[in-house]
C-alpha cells in the first residue's frame, strides 16, 4: 500500500552465561566463587586435551575455551577441575530452550546454550526490553541459571549485544545506534571471521569494524572472495537472516584424546565405542535421529583426519552407529600409526517420525 511501512524486526540472541560451569554450580554450591573448569583431566598439568568451558573466576586466571588443559592447569592450578557431564547439560538446556520457545514469535536453536528469538510483536524496542528483563527473570527463577540477552533489528547485532555486557546483561540496539554500537568492536567479532581472516584484516590495518566499514569493496573481494561481500555487508550492520524454526542443530559429537600416544588398536576401537554410546544418549535425550556418520582421528604429531557417511534413513539405533563408526575408522587402524585422538560425530539431525522403542535400548 502506498505510504506503508515494513513492520520494525526485532531480534533475541539468547546466551547462556558459562553454561556448563554454571550447572555444575547450581548442583553444587561449594564451587560458588572458585575457578571452575570443565573439561579434561589435567592430571597435574601432564594431561592432555581441552578445556569444555569455565566460568569468570577462571578466566581471571587466564583460562579460556578450548585452552590445552595443561596450559590452564598451569595458569590455574588451584582451580577445580570437572570432567563433562553432557547429558546432565541436555537436559538442562531442554528445559530452558522449552521456556525460551514459549516466548517467542520464531524460535532457532543455535546450540546447547543459545539461540534467537524473533520478538517482533513488541513493536518497540522499549516493550522488548521489558520483555528481555522477564524473560531473564523466568530463566533465573525456574533454572538459577544466569544468561545474557541481546536485542537487536537483526541476528548479527542481536549476538554481538549478547555478548556486550556478559555475564547476566541485557543490551538493546536500536536501528538508528546500530553503526555507532558496531564501529568500536573488533573486526573479529563479525560472523564467520576465524583465526586466519582476523589475521589478513590486521595486516590489512582493519582491527575494527569502523575500519572494515572503511574498506572497499574491491579490496574485501580481493582479498576474500565471496565472504568480502558479507564483510562488507556486516561492517554496515546488513543482516537480512531470518530467524529460521526449521534450523537444525548442527550436530552432536564427543572426541577423547588418550593419556599417550596409542598404537593399540583394541584400545582405540573400545573408545571410539564409547563416544558413540555418548553421542547416542546425547541424541535420544534430545529426542534427534541422525543420518550423516563422522569419525576423526588424531594421529602422534597432530595430523589430523576424517570420515564420513550419509546414510538413506535416520537413525537412533546403537548397533547401527557403532557399526557405521567401527567400519569407518577401519582405514585408520589399518595405517599401523599411533593415536592422539579419536572421536564421533552425527549430523543432519532431525526427530524420528516414530518415537518407538529401539530393541537395543538397554
Amino acid at each position: 500500500m502506498p505510504g506503508s511501512h515494513p513492520a520494525r524486526r526485532i531480534v533475541f540472541h539468547v546466551d547462556m552465561d558459562c553454561f556448563f560451569a554454571a550447572v555444575e554450580e547450581r548442583q553444587n554450591p561449594s564451587l560458588k566463587g572458585k575457578p571452575v573448569i570443565v573439561g579434561s583431566d589435567p592430571k597435574g598439568g601432564v594431561g592432555r586435551g581441552i578445556v569444555a568451558t569455565c566460568n569468570y573466576a577462571a578466566r581471571k586466571f587466564g583460562v579460556r575455551s578450548a585452552l590445552p588443559i595443561s596450559m590452564a592447569f598451569q595458569r590455574c592450578p588451584n582451580g577445580v577441575y570437572l570432567r563433562p557431564r553432557f547429558p546432565l547439560y541436555s537436559q538442562v538446556s531442554g528445559r530452558v530452550m522449552k521456556l525460551l520457545h514459549a516466548a517467542a514469535d520464531v524460535f532457532e536453536p543455535a546450540g546447547v546454550d543459545e539461540a534467537y528469538l524473533d520478538m517482533s510483536s513488541c513493536g518497540t524496542f522499549e516493550t522488548a526490553l521489558a520483555r528481555a528483563t522477564e524473560l531473564q527473570a523466568a530463566v533465573r527463577r525456574e533454572e538459577g541459571l544466569s544468561c545474557s540477552i541481546g536485542v537487536g533489528p537483526n541476528k548479527l547485532v542481536a549476538k554481538i549485544a549478547s555478548d556486550h555486557r556478559k555475564p547476566g546483561g541485557i543490551t538493546a540496539v536500536i536501528d538508528r545506534r546500530v553503526q555507532e554500537f558496531l564501529d568500536p568492536k573488533p573486526a573479529g567479532a563479525m560472523r564467520g571471521v576465524g583465526p586466519k581472516t582476523r589475521e589478513r584484516l590486521a595486516e590489512l590495518g582493519i582491527e575494527t569494524v569502523a575500519a572494515l566499514r572503511g574498506a572497499s569493496k574491491v579490496l574485501l573481494a580481493r582479498e576474500f572472495g565471496r565472504f568480502g561481500d558479507s564483510l562488507w555487508n556486516q561492517a554496515r550492520g546488513i543482516d537480512e537472516r531470518p530467524v529460521d524454526p526449521s534450523r537444525e542443530t548442527k550436530s552432536i559429537g564427543r572426541e577423547i584424546t588418550f593419556d599417550a600416544d596409542t598404537d593399540d588398536v583394541a584400545e582405540v576401537r573400545e573408545t571410539l565405542k564409547e563416544c558413540v554410546k555418548e553421542v547416542r544418549e546425547d541424541m535420544l535425550d534430545n529426542e534427534h535421529w541422525a543420518r550423516t556418520l563422522t569419525v576423526k582421528v588424531r594421529f602422534e604429531g597432530y595430523e589430523t583426519h576424517s570420515r564420513q557417511t550419509t546414510l538413506r534413513l535416520a537413525t537412533g539405533s546403537l548397533a547401527v552407529l557403532d557399526s557405521a563408526a567401527q567400519s569407518l575408522a577401519r582405514p585408520f587402524f589399518e595405517e599401523g600409526r599411533k593415536f592422539r585422538l579419536i572421536g564421533f560425530s552425527v549430523g543432519k539431525l532431525s526427530p524420528p517420525e516414530e518415537l518407538l522403542p529401539l530393541e537395543d535400548n538397554v
